[in-house]
């Protein structure tokens, strides 16, 4: 029952998916994460750890989209770098949640209706009509709010995932966007 008390909360907050937090201040860790192998499959991850997995690769599915429409438009030598980054990790950890999604018998992630909570189709069409200058600084704004939220989503599958490797996943996610939103906005990072 007490397992029960902390699980329902926590998937309400998996559930509302990707609104933006406050951000925890910390040593900063490399921007780019080291993505599991999508080979071996989950064992049985719990609800909870499907939900996360298809949630997060819709979200990734979005942060890819961001990476396609600006990444030949970038002006910012630095940040093109790490778009360009950002965009192979997440290629890789999406293949991964893919590969655990479907071992686990989980929903398509591509089914899960990301408009609510994710980028806006505004911010989108902002991203693809934004040119010279405009681009870096849509371009800063629009991703940092994205990563931001996919620490938290991370963050809040630490607190009620239930299989280790999803953990992982998350805590590795969890920590490389949160270093990543100072990278792209361009401010240091807290250090405590």
């Amino acid at each position: 029952m007490t397992r029960l008390r902390v699980v329902v909360p926590l998937a309400a907050v998996l559930l509302a998916g990707c609104a933006a937090g406050p951000t925890p201040t910390g040593t900063p860790v490399p921007p780019v994460a080291t993505v599991p192998s999508a080979d071996a499959a989950l064992p049985s991850p719990s609800g909870i750890d499907l939900i996360f997995l298809n949630m997060m690769a819709a979200h990734t599915e979005q942060t890819l989209e961001i990476v396609r429409s600006t990444r030949d438009r970038i002006a910012d030598q630095e940040l093109r770098t790490l778009v360009a980054a950002i965009g192979a990790t997440e290629t890789d950890e999406l293949a991964t949640m893919r590969a655990w999604l479907a071992a686990g018998a989980g929903p398509d992630p591509r089914r899960h209706d990301h408009s609510g909570h994710g980028v806006s189709a505004t911010d989108l069409a902002r991203l693809r009509e934004a040119t010279g200058a405009e681009v870096d600084a849509v371009l800063r704004e629009v991703l940092a709010e994205h990563q931001q939220a996919a620490a938290d989503l991370a963050r809040a599958q630490l607190a009620a995932g239930t299989d280790e490797r999803v953990r992982d996943l998350a805590r590795r996610i969890e920590q490389s966007r949160t270093a990543q939103v100072p990278l792209i906005t361009g401010t240091p990072a807290a250090l405590d």
